[in-house]
C-alpha cells in the first residue's frame, strides 16, 4: 500500500496499481501527433500501426483518438467517429477500445471511454454507440458500468477487397 495523497480522505489508501494508473496520461492527438502512434505496445490495436493510415487518421476532423500512455509508449486507446444524417443530430460512433494486456483492470479503459464521451459533447453528438461481440466479458462490463445497457443488434459486415459473387 502506497500512503494517502494530500487531500484524501484520512484512513484512504492507494494500490500500487492505482498509483500507478494515475501516473498514466490520457491524451488526445491531433494531426501533428504522428509521432506518438511510433511507439506503441503490441496488443493495443489489432495490427501494427501503419504511418501512412494514422496520417490520413490524424488529418481528417471527423475522426478522433485519445490514447494512454505510459513512459512515452501507447498502451491504450479509444478511436471514433463523429458523423451526421439528413434526419438526425451528430452521432459519435466509438470504432474501437484496445488496452495492453499489462495494463488491464486498472481503470483505463474507464479513463478513456469518458474522455471520449466527454469529447462528443463538446462535438455536440446527441448519442454514443459502440458494438462488440457478445462473449467480449471484459469490453460489455466496460459499456455497461458507463450506465449504457446493451441493445439487440444484427451486424453484417461486407469483404470490399473481393468481388462480389
Amino acid at each position: 500500500m502506497v500512503r494517502p495523497q494530500a487531500g484524501r480522505q484520512k484512513g484512504a489508501s492507494l494500490t500500487r496499481d492505482t498509483v500507478h494508473a494515475l501516473r498514466i496520461e490520457i491524451r488526445h492527438l491531433g494531426p501533428d501527433d504522428a509521432e506518438v502512434l511510433q511507439s506503441v505496445n503490441a496488443d493495443v490495436f489489432d495490427n501494427p500501426v501503419d504511418a501512412r493510415w494514422a496520417a490520413e487518421f490524424l488529418a481528417d476532423p471527423r475522426h478522433h483518438i485519445i490514447v494512454a500512455i505510459d513512459a512515452g509508449c501507447v498502451i491504450g486507446m479509444i478511436t471514433a467517429v463523429n458523423y451526421v444524417h439528413p434526419d438526425k443530430a451528430p452521432q459519435l460512433w466509438i470504432n474501437e477500445v484496445g488496452v495492453a494486456e499489462s495494463h488491464r483492470r486498472q481503470g483505463i479503459g474507464r479513463r478513456l471511454l469518458d474522455a471520449m464521451l466527454a469529447h462528443g459533447r463538446t462535438l455536440e453528438c446527441t448519442e454514443a454507440w459502440v458494438g462488440t461481440e457478445g462473449d467480449n466479458i471484459p469490453a460489455r462490463a466496460l459499456y455497461e458500468s458507463g450506465r449504457s445497457a446493451p441493445e439487440d443488434f444484427v451486424l453484417y459486415s461486407f469483404n470490399l477487397a473481393k468481388p462480389l459473387p
